[in-house]
């Protein structure tokens, strides 16, 4: 995986040019998040340096956001909405990829898949908001009292 500065999210297929656009009918992992501060903490708990955050094979990285808490949730980056579904558990292979003892440090704590409800395009530094309300994805109008989680 590449880091890249423009993402398209084609709502209920996925990300155009991933390897799981229109996968499947119906598919929980459409788009992928991860956490950069639990990177973070998987290199210094295995000592590791100049490990890339792309090793985790997920989509977008996230800063400042508790991915669990957008399971079952709608939120929202760059008027791109998207519901969360499931953690992202993390694979076997990563104690290869990254080092021994990934796997069992990311287990719970793998990220987090979602479907993407809307079409848009995700540039780097975007803000993810939570939903409080169920507004369209036409509805590109700024919703009062969301809060920013992210930066």
């Amino acid at each position: 995986m590449s880091e890249v500065p423009v993402i398209e999210c084609v709502a209920g297929r996925g990300i155009r040019g991933d390897r799981y656009f229109d996968f499947k009918n119906d598919y929980k992992g459409q788009i992928t998040f991860f956490s950069l501060e639990v990177f973070e903490e998987l290199c210094g708990e295995l000592q590791i340096q100049d490990c890339s955050p792309s090793l985790v094979r997920r989509n977008v990285i996230a800063r400042g956001v508790d991915l669990s808490e957008l399971i079952g949730q709608d939120f929202e980056i760059q008027g791109t909405r998207f519901h969360g579904m499931e953690e992202c558990r993390p694979c076997y292979w990563m104690d290869r990829a990254i080092a021994p003892g990934a796997h069992e440090f990311l287990k719970g704590r793998g990220g987090l898949r979602a479907k993407i409800l809307c079409d848009g395009k995700l540039r780097s530094t975007a803000h993810i908001l939570f939903s409080v309300g169920s507004a369209r994805c036409a509805d590109r109008t700024p919703q009062r009292g969301v809060p920013t989680i992210s930066r």
